[in-house]
């Protein structure tokens, strides 16, 4: 049922989720393999770095609102107490700042490794 799901939001990501992808992508060839909308403890995430137990959220306007806001952090918790680092960003951000978020993105995934 969650494959399905998360095969189902593969083939309609939104414009941000297209943008972001397309980069991440890109990091293939330093080693880092991303999955996009992919199940991970019964969630589906929107995209996973499972080697480096990243995972990265593109968040709409409805992730603004008191009640997902809240189901988020709890998703988000549950995940980190389970070794998962989460960062999550808008789609203004990826829109308007896409390269600050990959600069975030491999300074994460620069600290991980090195903890490793």
């Amino acid at each position: 049922m969650v494959s399905e799901i998360a095969r189902k939001l593969r083939k309609a990501p939104t414009s941000a989720e297209k943008k972001l992808w397309s980069e991440l992508r890109k990091l293939r060839s330093q080693g880092y393999h991303f999955r996009r909308q992919h199940p991970v403890e019964g969630f589906i995430v929107d995209f996973a770095c499972l080697s480096q137990k990243l995972i990265i959220e593109v968040d709409g306007a409805q992730h603004q609102l008191t009640e997902n806001a809240k189901a988020d952090a709890a998703r988000d918790d549950r995940l980190s107490w389970r070794g998962y680092r989460v960062l999550r960003f808008g789609n203004g951000l990826i829109r308007e700042n896409l390269d600050g978020v990959l600069l975030e993105i491999l300074a994460v995934l620069g600290a991980v490794a090195k903890n490793e």
